[in-house]
């Protein structure tokens, strides 16, 4: 009898201790391990990027200042020429023949005007003995004052001619690289009126680069400088880092040298410029880059970027509270700063982040969970402050 009485009781037993093990499973994933720690406290330095495109400094369409016809080409299409260099040869018979047709009308003239000074200075003699009239030495001085200013006019005739004949040799204004050459040899050419284009060169180095950027930004800008945080780059050479649509690293520095004086109506931009040396010729005009403008410093917290999770159009980052429950804060993201993504506004520094765990479906808001301290580490040999950009792009 009492082991018939001890075996229900034995299976009460066996049933408590199953009903238990289920139960302490069950408050084990009711509250899910995660790993915790709070944001880095930095301040960055801000990069606004922007797209935009290199344009020479000088832009000169060679054209001839003679006509007549092209005798020789002495450069190589594309080619780097320097200022000076001949590049155009016109036919220059017909403007040697001019320019000893002018040297001759000088010669002339200058006899002439050496004739009417010694008439001149005989009818003087003359008149002091009454042997001439003062109306005659009159006559006397205004020939020589004629004879004197056409002599000037051949002078200037002759200068003329040489300059022409000078023309003829078409040299480049400015050092720079060549395009191909517009006409060939043989070709007749027109000096005045619609003159005809011969080739264009454009100055290398250094080179400009040309954006667009937002009026929200040039506002913020020009607050800055008002308050002292950041100099107005018209005033003063703001960096500038650039790299181009095969470049992942921003290896190009340069600095700020123009603002535009008004904001486009239409865009509602205003045009910048900046600066960058071109020594080896690398960067060639109306080529499209990105570049980044310094725009001040920031204070900012660090995460990991993996910490950043979306709900429709907001980024969310999970924190815990001090009843270990998740809780969802919306969030504004900066870019990448020393490996991780900076938050601009909606976080805390003494907020605890989760950093682990939250591959977890459980891990939703409202949810209690277990959580266990961790550290958020910044990349190692980065620098304490970090030069990034305000807005991450997609490029």
């Amino acid at each position: 009898m009492q082991v018939r009485f001890c075996q229900p009781i034995l299976g009460m037993l066996f049933g408590c201790c199953v009903l238990a093990a289920f139960t302490q499973a069950a408050t084990a994933q009711e509250a899910p391990a995660v790993t915790v720690a709070s944001p880095i406290a930095r301040r960055i330095a801000l990069w606004d990027e922007y797209t935009g495109r290199f344009e020479a400094l000088q832009r000169v369409e060679v054209r001839p200042r003679v006509s007549g016809y092209i005798d020789q080409i002495h450069f190589v299409d594309g080619a780097i020429v320097a200022k000076g260099d001949v590049l155009f040869t016109i036919d220059p018979r017909p403007y040697e023949i001019a320019v000893d047709q002018a040297r001759a009308d000088v010669l002339r003239n200058q006899a002439q005007v050496q004739q009417a000074a010694v008439d001149y200075g005989r009818a003087e003699e003359l008149v002091k003995t009454a042997a001439a009239t003062v109306r005659e030495l009159d006559q006397r001085r205004a020939t020589l004052d004629v004879d004197r200013a056409q002599l000037m006019l051949a002078q200037a005739s002759l200068r003329n001619a040489e300059l022409n004949l000078e023309w003829t040799h078409v040299t480049a204004p400015i050092s720079g690289r060549a395009s191909d050459r517009k006409v060939d040899v043989g070709n007749l050419v027109a000096g005045s009126g619609e003159q005809t284009l011969l080739t264009t060169i454009v100055t290398l180095n250094p080179i400009h680069f040309v954006f667009e950027a937002a009026e929200t930004d040039y506002i913020r800008y020009s607050r800055l400088n008002a308050t002292g945080q950041r100099p107005s780059s018209r005033d003063t050479g703001n960096p500038v880092q650039l790299r181009l649509t095969d470049e992942t690293e921003w290896a190009h520095t340069g600095k700020m040298n123009f603002v535009d004086n008004e904001i486009n109506a239409h865009s509602g931009t205003i045009r910048g410029r900046a600066v960058f040396d071109n020594k080896d010729y690398f960067f060639t005009p109306g080529t499209f880059a990105r570049l980044r403008l310094f725009g001040g410093f920031m204070d900012v917290l660090l995460v990991p970027d993996s910490t950043v999770v979306s709900d429709q159009a907001r980024k969310i980052v999970f924190t815990i509270g001090a009843d270990n429950k998740v809780g969802a804060k919306p969030v504004t993201l900066g870019a990448i700063a020393l490996g991780l993504r900076a938050v601009t506004a909606g976080l805390a520094a003494d907020d605890r982040v989760i950093i682990g765990g939250l591959a977890n479906p459980f891990v939703r808001p409202g949810v209690t969970v277990k959580p266990a301290p961790g550290e958020i580490k910044p990349a190692e040999a980065a620098p304490a402050v970090e030069v990034v950009q305000t807005r991450p792009t997609a490029n």
